[in-house]
């Protein structure tokens, strides 16, 4: 008898979703990857700055574990360790790996790869192609998989749609349900797993740096089935995008990395030409704040100082929301080999020649370090056991989430040219597991009753068409765009908690409203008009979930600024050692610590706010509602400390 060749389905075209494609064919599985629209346009396409990786060839004395520390501590102590730990410690195996897959990294005049700095860390450790680095990863690694395709192991369904799980009695994901984006056909797939590699939700904010198909409907998907979803309340806001009506358009933080300065007129209103303002006149906040770190501090501290610079101190450029981005003090040669994507499309939408003038900026919605709970298996040595089934599975066995659409590697804030390690890692980490839960299944996806996979279709098929026949009085889009400005007035960086139920009221307005929404196009062929409203109602229910794990998460971490809650923790004092103090009180143990009595004044006020201390925020959908409770995050390698950037 032929040996059994396991299946899998990949949701998901970009960097995740063809790394795991690749390794998955390695071990001679077959894979079906599912796109939502042709692979080389998936948003990974559109990463700019770099990916990480400390491999040290400036001799700094960068190493893997500093990656992981900074990582650790950029996140501000949120995240998994020792997940990050191994990722950190397989990035240069992975740069390697990509250089010899042909990607056109940077070199030194030497020869060697090139890397410069991100923010967050003190090295020169982001590997990089121009300002064009997610294009070359997604192309290369597209390269492998389209081989794979020739060798009959991999199928690609581009312009189809994952609508959600097939899941059998026993609670086990069986296969997917797709929907044909072109004839508008339903129709199921059945597997071994099920993987989302979806990428980011930041459309429910209406206007993000991310491309409209970042919706997070699939995750939503998965949620609504019961999935948890995972830390969704932090939201990264990128520092540096260029303002616009239509769309916040990205400038990378390699901007900075390659030495851009960040600064504005000292004289509130100052509409002079940028220019003819002296040194002395202008205000590089960012330099003068953290010396040590300036225009590179992590992405949170970089936005929340634009933020208070332009709102509370008034000091925007021309009295707007801008500060200047400043790189003209580079040459054009010098600009055009290392930056020149991203420059030209500074210049195509604003019609200012950035080599020229110092560019106009404002922090965007970016980037969700939060997404669907994934599980991990360590190796006992502070790293992950790579043949463990329960790598990146979601609380739905066989049903996986990797890249963006999961949330286990940032912690409360991501740190530049994470992202597109991330989205790599997992997928060559997680494939060896995928394969060992696919040998050691009891039951195959082909043993299942047809009915099982006939009730998914007929499921999606029937909700489908009640899309079709929504004939009330409210556009679709409009809804969208209201819910995206609650969002953007009332969860952006500075979160309150009078506006965040204020949100969260509106937002159950919004719901409301959705059950009159008309369907603008009723045809079958090539029709977007019922996946939208679809994923619009996902939007809903994660915008509920961003809300509500705000509101409830009463502290400063990261990405999640309350000021109320921003205590001025005082020198020399570590919150992790009262705890362990406390803890040796409560069980009669002799605590052999003494605090002086401002510490002690200081963690009581702590204690009352700071519930979730070093937790993980779980969101399940109870009766139409996220129920929230709280995991505590594995810190058993680096002991969290006061993230301070000065």
């Amino acid at each position: 008898m032929a040996k059994r060749r396991g299946k899998f389905i990949v949701i998901g075209g970009g960097l995740a979703g063809l790394s795991l494609a690749m390794k998955l064919c390695e071990h001679n599985a077959e894979v079906v990857l599912v796109s939502y629209q042709p692979v080389k346009r998936s948003h990974s396409v559109c990463a700019q700055g770099g990916i990480n990786a400390a491999i040290n060839s400036k001799g700094e004395g960068d190493s893997p574990d500093i990656h992981f520390y900074d990582t650790v501590k950029g996140g501000d102590f949120l995240a998994h360790q020792p997940l990050v730990r191994d990722m950190c410690f397989q990035a240069p195996a992975i740069i390697h790996l990509m250089d010899r897959m042909g990607v056109t990294f940077n070199r030194t005049p030497e020869g060697h790869l090139d890397f410069r700095r991100f923010g967050g860390t003190l090295y020169n450790r982001t590997a990089f192609s121009g300002s064009t680095t997610g294009q070359q990863l997604l192309y290369a690694l597209d390269e492998q998989v389209r081989r794979y395709e020739a060798d009959g192991l991999v199928t690609k369904l581009e312009s189809h749609e994952y609508l959600g799980a097939v899941i059998d009695e026993g609670g086990v994901c069986r296969g997917a349900v797709i929907h044909d984006l072109h004839t508008s056909e339903i129709f199921t797939l059945g597997g071994d797993g099920v993987v989302l590699a979806t990428g980011g939700p930041t459309q429910v904010y209406g206007r993000s740096t991310g491309s409209t198909v970042c919706n997070g409907a699939a995750a939503m998907s998965a949620y609504l089935q019961g999935a948890r979803y995972a830390n969704g309340e932090f939201i990264q806001i990128h520092p540096t995008a260029i303002p616009g009506q239509d769309k916040l358009r990205l400038m990378s933080e390699s901007a900075r990395g390659e030495g851009g300065r960040i600064w504005v007129p000292r004289k509130p209103g100052d509409d002079r030409n940028p220019l003819d303002i002296p040194e002395a006149e202008r205000y590089y906040f960012l330099e003068e704040n953290h010396p040590l770190f300036g225009n590179l501090v992590p992405r949170d501290v970089a936005s929340r100082e634009i933020y208070d610079v332009c709102i509370n101190q008034g000091l925007g450029v021309g009295g707007e929301p801008m500060v200047y981005l400043d790189l003209t003090h580079h040459t054009v040669e010098y600009l055009k080999e290392r930056l020149g994507g991203i420059l030209e499309i500074y210049e195509k939408f604003t019609g200012d020649d950035p080599h020229k003038v110092p560019m106009k900026i404002f922090p965007a919605v970016h980037y969700s370090m939060g997404g669907i709970w994934t599980d991990y298996e360590g190796d006992g040595h502070g790293l992950i056991d790579h043949r463990s089934p329960r790598n990146q599975m979601t609380s739905i066995p066989g049903l996986y989430a990797a890249g963006e659409a999961d949330y286990q590697f940032h912690g409360s804030n991501r740190l530049g040219a994470n992202s597109l390690l991330s989205c790599i890692y997992t997928g060559q980490m997680m494939a060896p597991g995928m394969v060992q839960y696919g040998k050691n299944l009891n039951l195959h996806y082909e043993d299942v009753s047809s009915r099982v996979f006939e009730s998914a279709r007929q499921e999606w098929q029937g909700r489908f068409d009640d899309i079709k026949r929504m004939n009330g009085r409210e556009n679709p889009h409009v809804l969208h765009r209201e819910l995206g400005d609650v969002l953007l007035s009332n969860v952006l960086i500075v979160r309150e908690n009078p506006k965040l139920e204020k949100a969260l009221t509106l937002i159950n307005d919004i719901q409301v409203r959705f059950r009159e929404v008309k369907c603008l196009d009723t045809t079958h062929w090539s029709n977007p008009a019922p996946s939208f409203i679809n994923q619009l109602h996902c939007m809903i229910h994660l915008a509920k979930i961003i809300t509500v794990g705000a509101l409830k998460r009463n502290e400063f971490r990261g990405a999640h600024y309350k000021p109320e809650f921003d205590l001025k923790q005082p020198d020399n004092f570590d919150p992790h050692e009262y705890v362990d103090y406390l803890e040796k009180l409560q069980y009669g143990e002799v605590a052999g610590t003494e605090f002086q009595p401002g510490h002690l004044e200081y963690m009581k006020r702590f204690e009352a706010n700071n519930k979730e201390w070093l937790k993980t925020t779980i969101a399940q959908h109870r009766d139409g509602e996220p129920t929230i409770h709280y995991e505590d995050v594995d810190t058993s390698q680096i002991t969290p400390r006061p993230r301070k950037y000065e």
